[in-house]
């Protein structure tokens, strides 16, 4: 039994499923205090917006978006300008790749559909910058 336990990590490591060496996490300096989103979990998304133009991540905290990408927004962070949201972007219907989740400057975006009012002020914690 224990061969065949093996044999299946190695496999997952393999298919890329399992990373070869463990990485732990880690806590990241806070982008700001607060954020307002639509609820008070900000899980709803407040709006739809297509990006402008490519952007490259600064970190693990950070999202890669291509220019005409469609994001969902979930959070807009309040304390320095509004400069970065948090939201989410993800291939075709069918996936060519999964949903990303991570924040953005606003800059890189325009503003499609509005979904919902983002009135409900929320206060981050560690574990809105933690990086996985």
């Amino acid at each position: 039994m224990e061969k065949r336990c093996a044999n299946w990590t190695l496999l997952l490591v393999l298919c890329g499923l399992l990373p070869l060496t463990p990485q732990a996490g880690r806590t990241m300096p806070k982008l700001s205090d607060k954020k307002l989103c639509a609820d008070s979990e900000c899980s709803h998304p407040i709006l739809i917006a297509r990006a402008l133009q490519d952007y490259y991540p600064q970190d693990c905290r950070f999202i890669h978006i291509h220019q005409g990408q469609s994001v969902y927004v979930y959070a807009m962070l309040k304390d320095r300008g509004n400069l970065f949201w948090a939201g989410s972007v993800q291939g075709s219907y069918y996936g060519d790749q999964e949903a990303r989740l991570g924040y953005f400057p606003s800059s890189v975006v325009e503003e499609t559909h509005a979904l919902m009012p983002a009135e409900v002020e929320v206060k981050t914690d560690k574990w809105d910058f933690y990086c996985y």
